[in-house]
């Protein structure tokens, strides 16, 4: 293997690593804002919804089974959810660990804009 090719390979590797750490401490720092997950008997398996910011139960055994979770409380829709006070409250506060408007139009999967054909 020549000197050029060694050196790409370990700059390549260097690469992926890195995108790898980035990747992984992104997903902590997500994680770490998010509210704790519910400790409640009635679902035993949970999912955080990002766009919504709240916690939802991913047990099919549950009687709540694909239900958000706010407050203290299950909301069996999400217009359920949206139409609560205390939802709307921790959605306009600092604290709301979702995405906001303007952040959930962008990003992989959310669609496009400009560029060829757009």
């Amino acid at each position: 293997m020549s000197k050029t090719s060694l050196l790409m390979k370990k700059v390549s590797i260097a690469l992926t690593s890195g995108l790898a750490v980035g990747a992984l401490a992104g997903c902590s720092s997500q994680s770490a804002d998010r509210p704790e997950k519910p400790k409640n008997d009635d679902c035993r398996d949970w999912d955080f919804d990002d766009d919504e910011g709240v916690w939802v139960c991913d047990d099919s055994s549950s009687h709540y089974y694909h239900s958000y979770y706010h407050g203290g409380i299950f909301y069996p829709t999400r217009t359920a959810l949206n139409g609560s006070k205390s939802y709307k409250s921790y959605k306009s506060s600092s604290s709301f660990s979702g995405h906001t408007s303007s952040s959930s139009k962008s990003g992989f999967g959310k669609g496009s804009s400009g560029g060829f054909g757009g």
